[in-house]
C-alpha cells in the first residue's frame, strides 16, 4: 500500500502541478512574446510535458485501481470520496487523452508548418482542456485530502 500510495501521490503532483505551472506561470510569461515565438515555446513545453502526463495517467489508473481492489476490498466497500476521486480521475484521463490526440497533435503540425495563427487557435483549445483538468485535479486533491471526513 505504501508504494502504491507514494507513486499515486507523485503522479498526481506531476500532472496537477504541471498544469498549474503551464497556466499560471508559463502562459502569462509567454504572452509577452511574438505570436510565432509564443507558439514555438508552448509547443516545445507541451511536447516535454505530455509524456509525463501520459505516464502519470497510467500510474494513477493502475495504483488507484490496485488500492481500491486490493486494499479497500473493491468499490462496494470504498467510501464516497474514493468514488468521487475515481470518477473525476477517469474524466481527467479522457480529457487529457483528447487534448493530446486532437488539439495538441494539430498544434504540433501547424507549428511545424509555420501556420502561427491556426496554431495559436489550437493552443487556445489546449488551454481550455488544461484549465478544465486543472480545476478537476484540484478538486480531486481536495477530496483526497479531506474527503473521508466530509463524505461519510
Amino acid at each position: 500500500m505504501g508504494t502504491a500510495l507514494l507513486l499515486h501521490t507523485l503522479a498526481a503532483t506531476v500532472w496537477v502541478g504541471g498544469m498549474f505551472f503551464v497556466l499560471v506561470c508559463l502562459r502569462p510569461a509567454a504572452a509577452a512574446l511574438e505570436p510565432a515565438d509564443r507558439v514555438r515555446l508552448m509547443t516545445g513545453a507541451m511536447q516535454r510535458f505530455f509524456p509525463w502526463v501520459l505516464a502519470s495517467m497510467l500510474i494513477l489508473l493502475v495504483t488507484g485501481l490496485w488500492m481500491v481492489l486490493a486494499v479497500l476490498g473493491g468499490f462496494r466497500t470504498a467510501g464516497l470520496h474514493v468514488h468521487i476521486m475515481f470518477g473525476l480521475g477517469i474524466v481527467m484521463i479522457l480529457l487529457g487523452l483528447h487534448a493530446y490526440v486532437a488539439p495538441f497533435r494539430r498544434l504540433r503540425q501547424l507549428s511545424a508548418g509555420g501556420h502561427w495563427a491556426d496554431a495559436g487557435r489550437n493552443l487556445q483549445q489546449l488551454r481550455l482542456f488544461i484549465t478544465i483538468n486543472l480545476v478537476l485535479g484540484l478538486t480531486v486533491v481536495a477530496v483526497a485530502s479531506g474527503g473521508r471526513y466530509f463524505f461519510r
